[in-house]
């Protein structure tokens, strides 16, 4: 077997790490790659504890750092595979309360009741960002957030190669590059402690990574890197989660 280029391994381990990174769980176990196929302790973590997501971290990274499962991270961030986590993303150590438990009598086991099931609700927007958002492009909506659905996180906006991207809001752009696949040229822009919009599917990115931008400034030029036409790729996340963007963005 041929041997892979030292550049084709540089590029393969760097598109596994920002999956992990664009930081949106089954049944399998979770295991740290290099393990050995060992399971990852399980732990209890600590209440009302929380770390922030710093450049190159992962939930592995993270978990493996504060001695907790990263299937209990994932659970107690609300995050599904491929476990997609942010620079300045905000995240739970610990789970508060306790969980249901057996009980036992002489003669019987006693287990707590199942809850009833009930139809998903629609996730009630989130409390307001404090700032004015802003349409980060121009054209027609293709494609609508589906609370829930892990394809469908944002919206996509259609438009024309090279059209004008800019910042949905004043912000430090904490990522710029193409190493998250799906995504190809993207840009995520860090607004507060709460707030991050991401810039998908340009063909070109204007800013880099620590770079101050004002709401309205161009930031990127639209493309079809990662995907089959002329679009941008649009998200709003709040605490590291997904929300409709078009509950935040002007009527049009």
């Amino acid at each position: 077997m041929r041997a892979m280029s030292r550049a084709g391994l540089m590029r393969s381990c760097l598109g596994a790490g920002l999956v992990l990174l664009l930081a949106a769980c089954s049944s399998t176990v979770v295991r740290e790659p290099g393990s050995g196929g060992a399971k990852v302790p399980a732990s209890t973590g600590r209440a009302g504890a929380t770390v922030v997501v710093q450049q190159g971290d992962t939930l592995y990274s993270i978990a493996r750092r504060n001695n907790v499962a990263v299937e209990d991270m994932a659970r107690w961030n609300g995050l599904k595979p491929p476990y997609t986590i942010y620079p300045g993303q905000r995240l739970a150590l610990g789970q508060g309360g306790s969980r249901g438990t057996a009980t036992t009598t002489p003669g019987r086991t006693v287990t707590p009741p199942k809850p009833a099931a009930t139809t998903p609700a629609a996730t009630p927007a989130p409390a307001s960002s404090g700032f004015s958002w802003r349409w980060p492009a121009q054209g027609v909506l293709l494609a609508t957030y589906v609370n829930g659905d892990n394809t469908r996180q944002g919206i996509d906006i259609g438009g024309s190669s090279g059209q004008p991207v800019v910042a949905a809001g004043d912000g430090v752009v904490v990522y710029s590059g193409a190493g998250l696949v799906g995504y190809g040229e993207l840009i995520i822009v860090k607004h507060n402690e709460q707030w991050l919009s991401a810039y998908g599917h340009n063909r070109k990115r204007l800013v880099a990574e620590g770079q101050k931008v004002k709401a309205g400034e161009q930031i990127a030029e639209m493309g079809r890197s990662g995907t089959d036409r002329d679009k941008l790729h649009f998200e709003i996340r709040y605490n590291g989660k997904p929300v409709d963007p078009l509950l935040y963005l002007p009527k049009r």
